[in-house]
């Protein structure tokens, strides 16, 4: 049966989308929503499902995807004071559910009041401390909100363009952001309007407000408008007037479901520590990781250069765990790597800063290791917080030293934290002490890591504010550098004051009278700080601006003063002053100065003092003073002779007369080279002549054939004439080639055998002289020439 047309809409009227009757739907439960929300009961929320709460169909829809059903503690009575838009300060345990604790309200508030769209502009402002924290919240946002609602949500962390940002902030509702990144778009980005924002999230905000992002927060803030919804949210509640009258906050609402419980930190964390003196840290943490390998393990140190050595001396010695490391000097696409990584393995050992101790939620951790101590209370109970999530167990250790162990087991005992006492076994503890330095003496790279790490380690323990608990003097930091397998301990220099930079700008007029110049007069004036000062006033009281001009006018002075008195009393205020007057004459001999021979020195060494003599022991000192020897070889007879026999250029001309022996020398090469000059020249002759006759011949013979045809009554006389200039040739040829041979030598047989020729030659020029035609006399002819 074939399936029924659909009839097409009139050409005048579109087709009804499915769109406009969603937004129907939501016009009718708005009303409905804002009515329920208003009739919350907020002082006794006996709610423990989400269900039972006043929340929109995309909102129940993505918390049902992602599993959450019930409530915590914190979200029972945060989220219906945030519905109701109250001001709130909450304060939960970590692992206790406070990221949706602010993002249900978030999305509901927004999404009753209709702020949906680019035109809507920014809605909510959600700031977190770290960019890993920012990106966590930002996932669970997705989730969340990713099932129906219609908001325009981005993340603004920084590691991305910055006009990238830009263009998209523009049509955001929602930002999660981190406060250096914020403030920088609000700065400079011109379409960025926050004038209708309606909420502002804080979360983590006891390490918001203090004073690595005091200034950041501050200047944030005053961008906002005053009438906004501010939530904060931190395992560790703030509660001062001061920080609350910064944010504007309107009758908070104080939230602290476990103020009332024993422990501050979750019920399933078993916490320990252990006394272990700074230079054997690093044993105790490597037996650790052997005796834990299949466990999920966070070590927190002090510094990022500390994280980098542990991790790069761990990696190259293998201990059968896979090493990760988190500091907050990595580019954000290796953190972002490094932190899914440790959320999807099952066994490994991350080695991190506190960038990693708050608000990271990292699945099924098994141990938090602190090899070093905390600052304070807050930050141990935020370090123990990665594990131990969400009403699960977990176990965390910390390694105190001898010196810090009262201080911190009394700032733990104030923040109910409840930690045992636990001994590390001896015959189980490994020392990696050789290890490290055969791996510092191989590789000069992880030495000077080394070094970095204990001058950061250094640094760490002498900026806290808890003097009680960290004292740099009884720290043996000697031993500490011999145990990271250092040569020894680096030089560090602090700088005064606990602010350096500080310190540096500060103007003059706040210095120490310390820092001044000694040399100003007593008896001045004070001059009145009620009365203001102007910038040429300030010019001219400047110290250093003749700094050469007095001393140049007392040496002018001192030409012309007459007498010594007047010099004596300025002596005191020269630039250069004599204290006191050694005599020119040498001193006399000492009673140990003397005179050494030693053998293979030509000359005896002075000895006059301990160095000289101690150089006496050393070989390679030696070496310099004594003569260096030469080399003999031995010839047939077995005796011995230099191996380079060779004269100096002094002996040969002491000896000899440079300018005869010169004239001498080249007499004697031009008389060579003349006798090698008439030889060759002898030779090129003796093969142009025979070249030529060859060619002659050849000629010769072609013109014959030729003619052989023509005439026959002729072939006599022409051979006859053949045969005679053969013979005339041979002779020719044979003279130069029997010049060697005879009796006679030297000139008289040359001339003899020349003589020969020439009267062979004229003969037989003689004979021939008739029957020879005009060529064979020119060759004839060139032949006598030539002789």
């Amino acid at each position: 049966m074939p399936a029924p047309k659909r009839k097409r809409p009139h050409p005048g009227k579109q087709a009804q989308q499915p769109q406009s009757k969603k937004r129907k739907r939501d016009d009718n439960e708005i009303p409905q929503l804002q009515k329920a929300v208003e009739e919350l009961n907020l002082e006794n929320a006996a709610y423990t499902r989400f269900a039972d709460l006043p929340l929109s169909k995309p909102t129940l829809a993505g918390l049902k995807a992602s599993h959450f059903t019930t409530l915590t503690d914190i979200q029972t009575r945060a989220i219906p004071l945030g519905l109701s838009g109250r001001d709130i300060l909450g304060a939960a345990k970590t692992g206790s559910g406070k990221t949706l604790a602010f993002l249900i309200p978030v999305l509901e508030n927004l999404y009753r009041r209709h702020h949906v769209g680019p035109d809507a502009g920014l809605g909510a402002m959600i700031i977190s401390p770290t960019r890993e924290l920012a990106i966590q919240i930002f996932e669970v946002l997705r989730n969340i909100g990713g099932h129906g609602h219609m908001f325009a949500a981005g993340l603004v962390i920084g590691g991305k363009s910055l006009i990238e940002e830009q263009n998209a902030l523009v049509r955001m509702n929602i930002v999660v952001c981190t406060p250096g990144r914020m403030l920088q778009h609000l700065s400079q980005t011109a379409a960025f309007n926050v004038d209708d924002l309606q909420m502002l999230v804080l979360d983590e905000a006891d390490r918001i407000l203090d004073m690595g992002f005091q200034r950041d927060v501050d200047a944030i803030v005053d961008y906002l408008p005053k009438d906004r919804q501010t939530m904060l949210f931190s395992a560790t509640q703030t509660k001062k007037v001061s920080d609350l009258a910064r944010l504007s906050l309107k009758d908070p609402e104080y939230v602290s479901v476990h103020q009332e419980a024993t422990t501050a930190t979750p019920k399933g964390l078993q916490q320990n520590y252990c006394i272990t003196p700074l230079p054997e840290k690093l044993d105790t943490l490597w037996s650790f990781i052997q005796s834990a390998k299949k466990s999920k393990t966070i070590v927190f140190l002090s510094a990022g250069k500390q994280v980098r050595f542990v991790y790069e001396s761990f990696r190259r010695m293998q201990p059968g765990v896979p090493l990760l490391h988190l500091h907050g000097k990595q580019k954000q696409s290796t953190r972002l790597e490094i932190t899914r990584r440790f959320s999807t393995a099952t066994t490994s050992c991350l080695f991190a800063t506190d960038v990693a101790a708050r608000g990271l939620d990292f699945p099924a951790v098994d141990w938090v290791v602190q090899v070093d101590a905390p600052e304070d209370a807050d930050t141990y109970i935020h370090r123990v917080g990665r594990t131990a999530r969400y009403e699960r167990e977990g176990r965390a250790i910390l390694f105190l030293d001898p010196s810090e162990e009262e201080g911190m087991l009394k700032a733990l005992g104030a923040k109910k934290v409840p930690v045992e006492k636990v001994n590390v076994k001896g015959k189980k503890k490994t020392s990696i002490k050789n290890a490290l330095q055969n791996m510092c003496f191989k590789d000069s790279q992880l030495k000077y890591l080394g070094q970095k790490a204990f001058a950061s380690y250094a640094r760490s323990i002498y900026v806290q504010s808890d003097k009680v608990t960290f004292q740099m003097d009884k720290l043996a930091l000697e031993e500490f550098a011999d145990s990271m397998g250092l040569p020894g301990a680096p030089r560090i220099k602090f700088l005064k004051g606990d602010d350096p930079k500080a310190r540096k700008n500060a103007p003059r007029a706040q210095l120490d009278d310390s820092d001044s110049s000694e040399a100003e007069d007593e008896e001045e004036e004070p001059k009145k700080a009620t009365q203001p000062k102007t910038k040429i006033d300030r010019m001219f009281e400047r110290q250093n601006m003749d700094v050469l001009a007095s001393h140049r006018s007392k040496l002018l002075a001192s030409d012309e003063a007459s007498s010594s008195s007047d010099a004596a009393s300025d002596e005191d205020d020269d630039l250069l002053t004599v204290k006191q007057r050694i005599p020119a004459e040498p001193a006399e001999a000492e009673e140990d100065v003397r005179m050494v021979n030693i053998a293979g020195v030509t000359g005896p060494v002075l000895v006059d003092s301990k160095r000289a003599e101690k150089r006496l022991t050393s070989k390679k000192a030696m070496l310099k003073l004594k003569d260096r020897g030469s080399k003999i070889v031995f010839d047939d007879e077995g005796n011995a002779r230099p191996a380079y026999e060779l004269e100096t250029e002094r002996d040969w001309q002491e000896k000899t007369k440079v300018v005869e022996a010169r004239e001498r020398f080249v007499d004697e090469e031009r008389e060579r080279v003349m006798a090698h000059d008439q030889l060759d020249k002898q030779v090129a002759k003796d093969k142009r002549v025979e070249k030529r006759i060859k060619r002659k011949i050849r000629e010769k013979e072609e013109r014959l054939g030729k003619m052989a045809g023509a005439e026959d009554g002729g072939e006599g006389e022409k051979e006859d004439l053949l045969q005679n200039f053969l013979d005339d040739a041979e002779g020719m040829v044979s003279d130069g080639s029997d010049r060697s041979e005879g009796e006679g030598s030297g000139a008289d047989q040359v001339e003899e055998e020349t003589a020969r020729s020439k009267s062979k030659k004229q003969v037989k020029f003689a004979e021939q002289d008739e029957d020879m035609d005009f060529e064979d006399l020119e060759i004839l002819a060139a032949g006598l020439i030539e002789t």
